[in-house]
């Protein structure tokens, strides 16, 4: 762990790795792609009413909602098992940077791929549908894989005091670098809708410049940012990581701080990747939202994002990590009740309200807790690819389970109204764990 932090070049060239791959978030995420694939598997009436929204996966019968919350869970068991192997593999071998590279590189390649899932014919479903799914699963491991190294370097850069500020300034040219690219997107779609090109054309276009986009603007990390020196390199092996990974889950259980955190961080993950993941399918599908409406909120959450980012860096400083935590968590809370209402009474302008707080809490949800579980790290650690990996495992475990749970309730019960009910239970829970952590290094800097 750095007990200086490095030159603003070096810090800089970090930061710009969420400006570059943030754009798969967004665009692929979030705003476009949710918007073309539920077009393209949705019939609907001339009044915009979804007539059917199944489709036919491996022989069986979802709904298109749910079976892109299931491949995007399947994604994220395979992150989990992937982490550990290549976590120990960049620890003992100094190059993470070189998994953080292999990562970045598929996961462009898939949203590319992405390119080629054309909209079916005569009211059919997608000839290359499964193609889809296996291109999103692929960009959903490059895009959450490549972020297992990249977080490791976070303590490499930074001193203790400054981790809360330099995480808060990623995730805040993540949302501007995105957003600065969905702008383009929406620009380039407008224009081609005035030509007669063919229908759905513009948005797999766009797929193709999240790759560029992406591989593009990461070269700044790979060629600025310097890989930690470590003393001796040892020959790692498959089962080391998991070994490795046993001794980092001793190192946090048996730290009363790391366990309290990860326990409370496990449960309102589920809730906020999930909701994070859902929320165009919910203004699309509940309320019938047209396209326009739904990504200019997108839009306008992204830019509310970059002042919560830093608000959330301001409280940590005032009161500490974990009343911000707290605070945030509370109004991730209110936002899941508010949620509700706004599906049962179907009310637009509910939904915009909902969306600015989802917005202001997003990204300081998540800089802050990448900078507390930093903090958090023994002092002096050089396994910081390992701590992370047991960070990103958890995470991701918490988010099989809150899509899946969403998923699941979606698909047997009347629809994804219901499931809200699971994810408040999740913000619920992790705030009751959050209670009794106490550590002085996630004290106020000001008192």
């Amino acid at each position: 762990m750095s007990k200086i932090t490095l030159s603003k070049k070096i810090v800089n060239s970090w930061c710009m790795y969420d400006w570059a791959n943030s754009v798969y978030n967004l665009v692929i995420c979030s705003a476009i792609y949710p918007i073309y694939y539920e077009s393209i598997t949705s019939i609907k009436d001339a009044d915009k009413h979804i007539i059917k929204d199944t489709v036919t996966f491996l022989g069986m019968e979802f709904k298109n909602t749910v079976l892109s919350m299931y491949a995007l869970s399947f994604s994220f068991l395979i992150v989990c098992i992937l982490s550990p192997i290549l976590s120990s593999i960049a620890d003992t071998r100094g190059n993470k940077k070189s998994f953080l590279k292999f990562f970045c590189y598929m996961g462009a390649a898939a949203c590319a791929g992405l390119y080629f899932l054309e909209p079916g014919t005569n009211n059919e479903q997608p000839a290359l549908l499964g193609w889809g799914v296996f291109c999103m699963i692929m960009a959903s491991v490059g895009f959450w894989g490549s972020l297992v190294f990249y977080n490791s370097f976070l303590p490499d850069i930074a001193s203790h005091d400054d981790m809360d500020k330099i995480s808060a300034r990623g995730f805040s040219l993540g949302y501007l670098g995105s957003s600065t690219l969905l702008i383009l997107c929406l620009v380039f779609i407008t224009i081609m809708g005035k030509y007669d090109y063919p229908a759905l054309l513009a948005p797999r276009i766009c797929f193709l410049a999240v790759a560029v986009w992406w591989v593009s603007f990461a070269q700044i990390l790979f060629y600025n940012v310097p890989e930690q020196k470590i003393g001796t390199k040892v020959k790692a092996s498959i089962f080391k990581g998991f070994h490795k990974l046993r001794d980092i889950y001793k190192i946090a259980m048996g730290s009363k701080s790391m366990k309290t955190f990860l326990t409370s961080f496990f449960f309102f993950n589920m809730g906020v990747q999930t909701v994070m993941q859902v929320a165009v399918y919910f203004g699309a599908k509940l309320l019938g939202l047209p396209k326009d409406k739904l990504i200019i909120t997108i839009l306008t959450i992204q830019f509310v994002g970059v002042a919560g980012s830093f608000l959330f860096s301001y409280l940590s400083k005032m009161l500490g990590n974990k009343l911000s935590l707290s605070i945030a968590i509370l109004i991730w809370s209110a936002v899941c009740i508010c949620a509700w209402f706004v599906a049962e009474y179907k009310s637009e302008n509910g939904f915009y309200v909902v969306a600015f707080f989802v917005g202001l809490v997003m990204g300081g949800i998540q800089s802050l807790s990448r900078a507390t579980y930093s903090k958090l790290i023994p002092e002096g650690a050089h396994d910081t690819a390992s701590f992370f990996s047991f960070y990103d495992i958890t995470e991701k475990l918490a988010m099989v389970i809150g899509l899946f749970t969403f998923a699941f309730i979606e698909q047997h019960s009347d629809g994804m109204q219901n499931s809200l009910f699971a994810v408040m239970i999740f913000f619920i829970l992790g705030f009751l764990l959050l209670i009794p952590l106490k550590d002085n290094r996630l004290k106020a800097y000001k008192q």
